[in-house]
């Protein structure tokens, strides 16, 4: 018995990498995917994407997401109807399958993958009970008829007909579909359609097409048990000393049956008490980089040994290229690390430790599906939120560093509005107490909390718990990731919904030039203490 060539399956986050290389090799003619908006379609909907491997090689792939025929049925935009490729509008109400995305090898056109890729998506439709399949279909050689035709309308009219030949149109036909019409500026890249689609649409024969939606999303429990450290700053003698302090909560948080432990940013400030003399701020910053292996190494052997997952703060990391950046190491209980880097760099970050921001941010996949993190200051430029969610982050993990009330309510008030505007839960942890001798860690204030949206499922001010003000403490609370399934497709609003992508977008370049610490040589900031986080 020989193994089979050829499968068929539904598309994992591990194939990302291998998507995005199979769409750069299909679209010559137009900007291929990222692996940020495979992992959105992936997360967003997986049950809709799948992939095609022959020979181990990963040769298709098709994404796709339910949504109304409200939305489907009527002109659109392939922006509009995927939330820019994302697929982040998928509705779980939504009673039609919409197909956004469908690329076949062109070394292996002929052996029928694309009809197998359709076959799955049918399949999906009849076991959902979905009405149907709709997409906007491509018009390949629309441009080189241009001069024998009238318009869209009138090439579709005259392939229908048999008097031009179009090969994905007449593939679209033989597989069942139907055309309503002509999609206008469907997808402007598509310069060989002239950015016209023809909107294509398979009625599912199992199913009444005039009754009205099956029902409402399930309130059913997809329950998470996350854990905040609000952290006292105190001098230790070694590392060793440090390590068992962030342990002990590690400890702590398991016995709980936590799944997340989150500790605040530059936790490992107080690592400098132990130094034999105060050192300046970029001494400091020079010796806490040297404990970045032992610092990874001990928080992934507590993830393993402790069976949770360890958001660990942030920690000041030399990069490869010799910058500094702040980061924060998520350690998974299934061994793996992970990293995020600070984005922005506040005043006083760039001017007294020299510390640049990073170029990237995107979900981390855990076992309780994906999350994100977003250090401090980030948690101020709504963008980034809005990228992890689009991704498919449910909860966003806020460590914070502030010295003052004001700081500390920049990053409160800012955590809320993430919470509403995306409607996940944000958990924030910050230091408490003070260390005289280390820059930076003069003093601090805190008040931990884990956030949530504000509607029926939730608690009654949007906070399902709170640490108190500037004493240690750990904060525990359960989140059910199912409410805001159900607050996404019936909440009081739906933010995520009702964004208005025929109006505006947020587009990211592929890899950023760094950010820049700041004009170094220019009067620093107004307060030389304390990270000036928020």
């Amino acid at each position: 018995m020989t193994k089979a060539r050829l499968e068929v399956r539904q598309a994992e986050t591990g194939d990302i990498r291998k998507i995005a290389a199979l769409a750069r090799r299909v679209y010559e003619d137009f900007a291929p995917y990222t692996q940020s908006e495979i992992r959105g379609q992936l997360n967003n909907y997986p049950e809709g994407c799948f992939v095609a491997f022959l020979d181990d090689r990963l040769i298709g792939y098709c994404a796709s997401m339910r949504i109304g025929g409200d939305k489907a049925l009527r002109p659109h935009s392939w922006d509009e109807i995927t939330g820019n490729g994302y697929g982040s509008r998928h509705d779980p109400n939504g009673d039609w399958l919409y197909g956004y995305e469908m690329c076949v090898d062109p070394k292996v056109r002929g052996t029928r993958i694309g009809r197998r890729l359709y076959e799955e998506r049918r399949k999906l439709a009849e076991r959902e009970e979905l009405k149907g399949i709709v997409f906007g279909g491509r018009m390949p050689n629309l441009k080189k008829s241009w001069r024998r035709v009238e318009g869209p309308q009138d090439y579709l009219d005259q392939v229908i007909a048999g008097k031009i030949h179009d090969p994905v149109l007449r593939f679209q036909l033989a597989n069942g579909f139907e055309p309503l019409g002509v999609l206008e500026n469907y997808l402007p890249e598509d310069k060989r359609s002239r950015g016209n689609a023809v909107h294509m649409v398979w009625r599912n024969p199992f199913v009444d097409q005039e009754a009205g939606p099956k029902g409402r999303v399930p309130r059913d429990v997809e329950s998470v048990r996350v854990a905040s450290c609000q952290l006292q700053a105190r001098a230790v003698q070694d590392f060793d000393e440090f390590i068992r302090h962030v342990q002990y909560f590690v400890d702590v948080a398991a016995d709980y049956e936590s799944d997340f432990i989150l500790f605040p940013e530059l936790f490992t400030l107080m690592l400098l008490s132990a130094e034999d003399t105060e050192l300046s701020p970029l001494e400091s910053i020079e010796r806490l980089s040297e404990y970045t292996p032992r610092i990874r190494k001990a928080l992934s052997e507590m993830a393993l040994k402790f069976n949770i997952n360890i958001i660990g703060g942030s920690h000041p990391t030399r990069m490869d290229d010799g910058d500094i950046h702040n980061v924060a190491m998520v350690c998974l209980r299934d061994g793996s690390v992970h990293e995020q880097e600070k984005i922005h760099p506040t005043p006083n970050e760039a001017y007294w430790w020299n510390i640049r921001g990073g170029d990237s941010v995107d979900v981390i996949q855990t076992d309780c599906g994906p999350v994100g993190v977003l250090i401090c200051y980030d948690s101020e430029f709504p963008e980034l939120a809005r990228r992890l969610v689009d991704e498919g982050a449910r909860i966003i993990f806020v460590p914070f560093c502030t010295d003052s009330r004001q700081g500390y309510m920049r990053v409160r008030y800012c955590a809320q509005a993430r919470a509403i505007e995306n409607q996940c839960y944000v958990v924030m942890s910050g230091n408490v107490g003070n260390l005289p001798n280390v820059a930076n860690m003069d003093i601090q204030y805190a008040q931990s909390c884990i956030l949530t949206p504000c509607d029926f499922p939730f608690a009654r001010d949007g906070i399902a718990a709170e640490a108190s003000e500037n004493v240690e403490t750990l904060t525990i609370s359960d989140v059910n990731l199912s409410d805001l399934a159900w607050a996404r497709a019936e909440g009081t609003v739906r933010n995520l919904a009702d964004r208005r992508f025929d109006l505006y977008r947020i587009e990211w370049e592929q890899k950023g030039s760094g950010g820049e610490p700041g004009d170094l040589t220019g009067p620093p900031p107004m307060h030389q203490h304390g990270p000036g986080g928020g």
